[in-house]
């Protein structure tokens, strides 16, 4: 039986006693044939309509709430429902109607949210795909659909496959890769994530185009190198110009004096002097610009520690030994590094006539050599990698630049700062460690 017909059922059950007892006082009393068939046609009617209202009365909240349920189920936030008379009803309604409310509320967040994600999308120049766990296309941007010289509606739905795009969820997540694609080629920066939709996973893949970021930053590594080039070549060509127009004067002079003979012979020095700088700059340029690849090979560290520190002789190098270790590297640039480092520390401690250590330890994978001094310190910490850029008389420029080239094609890294417990520089240099050694 349904709800419904259990409660007409215990609705007649629950009358029947009475009317039992009046059928039988009917039957049994000195009534009248027509007095007992009225009385027990309005009482079973009465009977019945009651049965059948308890019934309704029992169902009818039920409805209401089904019919709230329903709504909400169906995405209409808007019905709500009003318990008349407060008590279960009115409470399970009110409830209702607040579940409603915070859907509501919540689905226009969650499309707000959909819509200024949206916006970003667009307006990223960056080209998003997602794609579902058949490497079908979901969603894609303007960019990506730019990328693939089509429109975005004509994307959806194809697969990786189909637009030959299957590299892009295949392989590494993090990556570069060389890709032909209607709206342009690489090289491409890959990353590519997961997420799941709907509880199915799907793969995020953000594709960008890092030849406009080279171009800057060539365009920008020109700029430095004509200004630096422009600034040196100029210093030593304006005296020289102007000397030469000097000297050509005196020659001119059909009787020259003393001291116009010395003054002759100073202005040739000065010439040779600003030239000979002007050649060794260009050498030193060329030493930075020249730098062949690593040769690798073993490099014992603590020889190679020595051997550098025996070239410095200005100070005396104290050498913290740490435990054995071999290196898969070029001995010689990795030498001709150390000897900048410590030659930039010693120069530093004889400024304050303090000293220089160097050592090194081992860090999981990698080497870290510290070589530090007891210095003034770094006064501009922006300006120590610029090629050329140099605060020592006589310096060029090129010490730090070139031992930090060196450090990066071996896979490593080099960093100065200034000590925290005293005066002076802290340089480190961290080395990957090669497992056939």
């Amino acid at each position: 039986m349904t709800r419904e017909v259990r409660v007409v059922f215990l609705g007649l059950l629950a009358g029947f006693p009475a009317m039992a007892s009046l059928t039988a006082l009917l039957l049994t009393g000195d009534y009248s044939n027509k007095l007992r068939w009225t009385l027990g046609l309005v009482c079973g009617l009465c009977w019945w309509g009651i049965s059948l209202s308890l019934r309704d009365f029992a169902a009818r909240p039920l409805e209401v709430v089904a019919n709230l349920l329903m709504a909400i189920r169906e995405g209409d936030y808007s019905v709500r429902g009003h318990g008349s008379g407060g008590g279960a009803f009115g409470e399970a309604v009110a409830e209702v109607s607040a579940v409603a409310t915070m859907l509501r509320e919540r689905r226009l967040e969650e499309a707000e949210a959909a819509a200024l994600l949206s916006r970003i999308m667009e307006e990223v120049d960056v080209a998003l795909f997602v794609w579902d766990p058949s490497r079908q296309l979901r969603l894609v941007n303007r960019a990506g659909a730019r990328l693939l010289g089509e429109t975005t509606e004509s994307l959806i739905g194809q697969t990786a496959e189909a637009l030959r795009l299957s590299p892009l969820l295949d392989g590494e997540s993090v990556g570069s890769l060389e890709l032909e694609l209607p709206g342009g080629s690489g090289p491409w920066e890959l990353r590519r994530g997961a997420f799941r939709q709907s509880g199915k996973p799907h793969q995020l893949v953000v594709l960008t185009d890092v030849r406009q970021a080279l171009r800057h930053e060539e365009r920008e590594a020109w700029r430095r190198l004509i200004r630096v080039l422009g600034h040196e070549i100029n210093n030593s060509l304006a005296p020289i110009q102007s000397l030469a127009d000097s000297l050509q004067a005196l020659l001119r002079r059909e009787q020259r004096t003393a001291d116009g003979e010395k003054d002759l012979a100073q202005g040739l020095a000065v010439i040779e002097r600003r030239a000979g700088a002007l050649g060794r700059f260009m050498s030193a340029y060329t030493q930075l610009a020249r730098l062949p690849a690593p040769r690798f090979g073993p490099v014992d560290v603590l020889g190679w520690v020595n051997r550098a520190a025996a070239m410095e002789r200005r100070v005396a190098i104290q050498v913290i030994q740490g435990s054995p270790v071999t290196l898969h590297a070029d001995g010689d640039q990795l030498e001709q590094l150390l000897i900048n480092l410590l030659r930039n520390a010693a120069d530093a401690a004889l400024e304050t006539a303090g000293r220089v250590e160097v050592g090194w330890t081992k860090a999981g994978s990698s080497l870290k050599l510290r070589v530090r001094d007891e210095g003034p310190g770094i006064a501009n910490a922006d300006n120590l990698f610029v090629p050329f850029f140099t605060t020592k008389p006589g310096g060029s420029g090129i010490g730090l630049a070139l031992a930090r080239q060196i450090a990066e094609m071996h896979g490593g890294r080099l960093e100065l700062k200034n000590r925290a417990d005293r005066a002076g520089c802290d340089a480190t240099l961290t080395l990957p460690l090669s497992d056939r050694f």
